[in-house]
């Protein structure tokens, strides 16, 4: 039996082939590049303007340059600070919060040459805050509470509480700068955790501000370690330490 050619639809003979899809012409290959361009750019912007309003309203990134709370943050570290505190979630002692430099506490340093790249992805918030207008410190004392170094132990008291503080840096002394205060209202008294290489509330305590730091300069409270991986982990307020501190009297 011999072969017959395949037919076309109208029975004209065919190749006796499959017959492929046409080929794209450059037009619709220029369309289709362009249409991917337009999708990565899209991805991107919405990347951005989400990370700016994370930055801005939830969370924003900073770095540490210095050992003052060390080992709870080491140098180079990079944390996240949850922006909802001190409002309107409330702020209480313990916590460890980044707060702006208004009073001066920091040496004046060199300004560094402008980078447009960086400091653009800073402020959408993909990069941490290297700025040297930022200090980072745990809250001791909270308004009204009357915070005292040292009683016969050696220990700081709340409010006439003795603190036992797992944070300190080891060997380090809770204080060898002796201080006896009230916290005003709207202010906290703070300290680093590495107490011997922190320049906290006690070494301004007779400076402008009186070492206090006004609750509004709280950028917000230190939530997790993100970088390096290898010290990724949540920065903890240690609530144990303060939970026996009494309610302030309102006066030593």
């Amino acid at each position: 039996m011999s072969q017959q050619p395949d037919q076309s639809p109208d029975g004209t003979p065919g190749s006796g082939e499959p017959r492929n899809h046409a080929a794209k012409t450059p037009k619709e290959k220029k369309r289709g590049f362009g249409a991917w361009v337009r999708e990565v750019l899209t991805i991107v912007v919405i990347a951005l303007v989400l990370s700016f309003l994370i930055k801005t309203f939830l969370f924003r990134a900073f770095y540490i340059p210095s050992g003052s709370m060390e080992e709870t943050l080491e140098i180079n570290d990079r944390i996240f600070v949850n922006l909802l505190v001190p409002q309107p979630i409330d702020l209480n002692r313990g916590d460890v919060v980044v707060f702006k430099d208004t009073k001066g506490w920091l040496p004046q340093t060199p300004e560094k040459a402008s980078n447009p790249v960086r400091e653009a992805l800073t402020f959408v918030g993909l990069l941490p805050d290297e700025s040297q207008q930022h200090l980072v410190k745990r809250v001791i004392g909270t308004e009204g509470d009357h915070v005292v170094c040292c009683d016969a132990d050696g220990r700081i008291t709340v409010n006439d509480q003795p603190l036992d503080e797992p944070y300190l840096y080891p060997g380090a002394a809770p204080s060898d700068i002796p201080f006896d205060v009230v916290v005003p209202e709207g202010k906290v008294w703070v300290m680093g955790d590495h107490r011997n290489a922190s320049a906290d509330s006690r070494e301004h305590q007779y400076g402008e501000g009186n070492g206090f730091v006004d609750v509004e300069d709280i950028e917000g409270k230190a939530v997790v370690t993100a970088w390096p991986l290898n010290r990724v982990g949540g920065v903890s307020s240690y609530p144990e330490v303060f939970e026996n501190v009494p309610e302030p009297s309102g006066g030593q």
